[in-house]
């Protein structure tokens, strides 16, 4: 029952998108197991360049097969006109399925995403306002609508009168803005049930038959670890767990299944949105990784914030998920710079601390405490061995390793597939 979990260990955007791609060339089955089209993937190869939202990136591999399971909250007509532009482009996606307990993203929850965000003010979260972290609420609430609910019209109707009637109360006496139609939401959403009727599976069965098949089984995350709502940067957070936890729960795995949890790093910090980023660079040398990273959201364009590498952070993901190891991404956006820093702990009040603080407040006055680390100035595309590295890139991979506490199996140096070391092997060959 071989099944590894890939998530990501910062903040998000940290290269998962690639690894999944690559690593699904290898495997039976790719479940992405958390989130919404807030969350964007990146992928390269030999079909192009894509920006995935809903669908795994393993959907290139001609063997996986795909499934969006429970964990993921889906907004109908993005999923299909992904899937369209997948096909458009030559990729099958006959190997694609829904989960029916996957909750939907309804009008309504786009409403109070924008409403809610406006409410707080100087204080929003700065969510990309489309509907996730209302339809998670709901799904919470057991006010959710589910994938499977829009293929029987009958009791779809009868769940969607009695949510919608709630629902416009508080739009119009809360926030004072036009109910919303009940014949018209249940219209389009029966639309949507007829679509996506072939794609509609039991997932927890599909997921079952894998693992009694001996297959690999690859779990998909989206966003990172510190925006867990339970562990991360609260209450600037997603809704989901993207956690190795909450592959489990997301997917309908059991935890003893779990066989290896890979940490996706980037070889320093980014971060879309508010909240606390002890390392965050303001300054010339952030506005160059920012640019030679390309470093702007796949979903919404928003630059994202730069700094240096947390060991901080990473010490703290790896406890809470228990990365079996590591892999760092984007390493040759360092490679022009002649010193880098780690930061391997914080100043908080006048103390020295190595843990990573619960409280926001706290988190706010920490300032970083650095190891300066030369830089290596050479290029690092085209290296196939860890060897074959500049001897200071190797020195850097060898001291992040140290300081997140597991090994590095996989280096990224660039966004194309064959731009990747193994420095060890996680599947057969």
């Amino acid at each position: 029952m071989p099944v590894i979990a890939v998530i990501g260990a910062q903040w998000g955007d940290e290269g998962k998108g690639k690894i999944v791609d690559m690593l699904a060339e290898k495997v039976q089955m790719v479940v992405r197991f958390s989130g919404g089209d807030n969350a964007g993937h990146t992928v390269v190869n030999q079909y192009g360049e894509f920006g995935l939202h809903l669908v795994p990136s393993g959907i290139f591999s001609p063997r996986a097969t795909c499934l969006i399971a429970n964990g993921a909250v889906i907004k109908p007509d993005v999923l299909l006109k992904e899937i369209d532009l997948i096909k458009n482009r030559g990729v099958d996606t006959s190997r694609l399925f829904i989960s029916d307990r996957a909750n939907v993203i309804m009008p309504y929850h786009i409403l109070f995403d924008g409403l809610e965000e406006e409410v707080r003010g100087g204080k929003a979260i700065g969510t990309t306002r489309k509907g996730i972290g209302p339809a998670y609420s709901d799904k919470v609430a057991r006010m959710g609508i589910r994938v499977g609910d829009l293929l029987d019209k009958d009791g779809f109707l009868d769940r969607l009168r009695g949510i919608l009637k709630y629902k416009n109360d508080i739009l119009t006496k809360i926030f004072n803005v036009n109910a919303l139609s009940l014949y018209e939401v249940y219209s389009e959403y029966c639309a949507y049930g007829e679509q996506l009727a072939p794609y509609v599976r039991d997932g927890v069965t599909m997921l079952e038959a894998a693992l009694d098949r001996n297959e690999w089984v690859l779990m998909e995350g989206a966003q990172g670890t510190l925006l867990d709502p339970d562990f991360g940067t609260y209450p600037f957070t997603t809704s989901s767990s993207p956690m190795a936890g909450g592959a489990c729960t997301g997917a309908g795995l059991g935890p003893t299944r779990m066989t290896h949890v890979l940490g996706i790093f980037k070889a320093y910090c980014t971060r879309v949105g508010g909240g606390p980023m002890v390392t965050e660079l303001k300054d010339e040398t952030g506005n160059a990784i920012r640019e030679r990273g390309h470093e702007y959201g796949t979903t919404t364009g928003r630059a994202r914030r730069c700094g240096w590498f947390d060991a901080v952070v990473a010490r703290y993901t790896n406890r809470i998920n228990g990365f079996t190891s590591a892999a760092i991404t984007r390493l040759d956006v360092l490679d022009d710079l002649p010193s880098l820093k780690i930061c391997t702990a914080y100043k908080l009040n006048g103390k020295t601390i190595t843990e990573f603080p619960a409280s926001i407040a706290a988190l706010e006055k920490c300032q970083p405490i650095y190891e300066d680390i030369p830089g290596w100035q050479s290029s690092t595309n085209g290296a196939s061995r860890f060897e074959d590295l500049p001897e200071n890139a190797q020195r850097y991979i060898n001291r992040l390793e140290q300081l997140i506490g597991c090994p590095v199996s996989i280096i990224s140096d660039g966004m194309r597939r064959e731009q990747t070391i193994h420095k060890i092997q996680i599947l057969p060959d």
